[in-house]
């Protein structure tokens, strides 16, 4: 039987870490934080205390006495609803990883704004979609950039997610989660690699990337081969949410090709330095190619 009165020993706050270390949602932010060396047994010993005596939350009673910060208790809230997320300079994926970094931004909201118009118009469709092409009408139009912080959301959602970087000319994702690039698209498609080429990001538990590769000479081709076709009919047996990012359509019909084997594009443009022109002309090409435009996004950032 328990005493109530009795003293609170760091064991208690540990008593998880071992027999469920394997699901977060049965253990203490306290046992959390202390496993991410955020906290010492000593201290949450204290806080325990004076949580008791108080009937306070744990993380209340921590940042009253100075012993935690709200970033870390943020950070084992989200541990412990499987809510997973960065911590900056503790990785090497690039701070344009928003949704990675700062989820509780305004910023991210809208990502997830987006994200529920997508279920809602693609992804939830009773024709079961699964991939969905990102394009855009010219570079520095923030396309890469959407790409990679959706990828980081539908994740969050607990969706199984493959984030594809098909833009074999200018590729930005491997850069973006701090990848190599010598294994990638390029290599599958020229048959000299697999799908073991896709990186498992463990941080973030549900996602995965497919770099581009090597850049090659002949990437509208190797776009255009019927191994393609077949790789993304292999892969979304295994993934709830393919987004592929693709290049500028003004410099190539590379995304041309990615979205008629998806069936779908988003388009995305850029506020004060998108064309209207531009736009219009992508989205009736792609329309022309009997293609889905989902809907397009303003990116104001």
């Amino acid at each position: 039987m328990i005493d109530p009165n009795a003293p609170v020993k760091a064991s208690t706050v540990l008593e998880f870490s071992g027999k469920e270390a394997a699901d977060s949602s049965h253990r203490s932010i306290g046992a959390i934080l202390i496993e991410a060396g955020r906290l010492s047994a000593d201290n949450a010993e204290k806080i325990l205390r004076l949580q008791r005596e108080h009937g306070q939350r744990f993380g209340e009673t921590a940042v009253g006495l100075g012993l935690l910060t709200q970033a870390d208790v943020e950070l084992g809230l989200s541990r412990q609803f499987d809510f997973p997320y960065l911590l900056k300079g503790q990785s090497q994926a690039s701070h344009e990883l928003v949704a990675a970094y700062d989820p509780f931004s305004t910023q991210v909201e809208a990502l997830r704004a987006l994200r529920s118009q997508l279920m809602l118009r693609w992804f939830d469709s009773a024709e079961k979609h699964t991939s969905l092409a990102i394009t855009s009408p010219e570079r520095n139009e923030g396309r890469s950039f959407l790409a990679a912080n959706l990828a980081v959301v539908f994740s969050q959602l607990g969706e199984r997610t493959l984030l594809i970087d098909a833009d074999m000319r200018n590729p930005r994702q491997h850069a973006l989660f701090g990848l190599p690039n010598r294994n990638g698209l390029s290599a599958i498609l020229s048959g000299r690699s697999n799908i073991d080429a896709i990186t498992r990001i463990p941080s973030m538990i549900d996602l995965s990337v497919l770099s581009a590769g090597v850049v090659p000479p002949n990437p509208q081709e190797l776009l255009a081969r019927p191994v393609f076709q077949q790789l993304l009919q292999e892969l979304e047996r295994r993934y709830d949410v393919i987004l592929i990012d693709t290049p500028a359509t003004d410099v190539c019909a590379d995304a041309q090709s990615v979205a008629i084997r998806t069936g779908a594009a988003l388009v995305v443009a850029r506020k004060n330095v998108s064309r209207i022109r531009a736009v219009h002309n992508l989205v009736d090409s792609m329309k022309q190619s009997r293609v889905c435009v989902v809907g397009s996004v303003l990116n104001e950032f």
